[in-house]
């Protein structure tokens, strides 16, 4: 498959989202009901971070059981990590930074993959090897709306799912802009409704966000 292929997979998986939650899990269990919480809410994909031991584990099992979230590996930071999350069966791949070795083996993956950047010129080399979509982080840090929107016009090719920052609040700034498809954010999913098992409080806030898609979409 070619990175020109990936690119429209990831693109629209992306879109069909609309808001991606950035979950990291400390145990397979923790990951399920969490997701299992965000799926009842009407979001349709995660990117499960490779921050804990857990999460491989927590991959294969979220394949096996939640067949309606599509699961994507984050802070992915080398090859290695790379082909072990395509192996147990990743449906995409995002990396909060992309040197060259890990952009090239991106670039050649059988799965989408949303590599991470966070100034023109990173973006440039990213595009050159053929990517379309890419995430913006840290967003915030990285200037927020006013980089997405300096971005739009130079890089007119370029889609972009802003992570790092973004609140429920700021999410549908961000959703307004043409060049966003997507953005990733963790207030759905705080380490303190976790550790309590509060998995209403996940469903609610999730239903939220999808209501905050649903408008951008109508808006558009």
């Amino acid at each position: 498959m070619s990175i020109a292929q990936t690119q429209s997979q990831a693109e629209q998986l992306l879109h069909q989202a609309g808001i991606l939650p950035v979950v990291t899990a400390d145990s397979v269990d923790e990951a399920r009901r969490l997701s299992a919480a965000l799926l009842e809410g009407g979001l349709t994909a995660i990117e499960l971070t490779l921050r804990t031991p857990a999460a491989l584990d927590a991959l294969v099992a979220l394949k096996k059981e939640l067949p309606g979230i599509a699961v994507g590996m984050g802070t992915v930071l080398t090859v290695e990590q790379m082909e072990k999350c395509i192996e147990l069966g990743a449906d995409f791949l995002v990396t909060p930074g992309t040197p060259p070795e890990l952009a090239e083996a991106l670039a050649r993956a059988p799965v989408p993959a949303v590599p991470g950047g966070a100034t023109p010129t990173e973006f440039m080399a990213l595009m050159a090897r053929g990517f379309r979509v890419c995430k913006l982080f840290p967003a915030n840090a990285a200037g927020g709306l006013a980089m997405v929107r300096g971005l739009a016009g130079p890089l007119a090719g370029l889609k972009l799912c802003p992570t790092g920052g973004i609140t429920e609040d700021t999410a549908p700034e961000f959703l307004a802009q043409p060049n966003v498809v997507c953005v990733g954010g963790s207030w759905m999913v705080p380490g303190t409704w976790l550790k309590a098992g509060e998995w209403d409080k996940v469903r609610a806030s999730a239903a939220k966000a999808a209501g905050i898609v649903a408008a951008a979409r109508q808006a558009a």
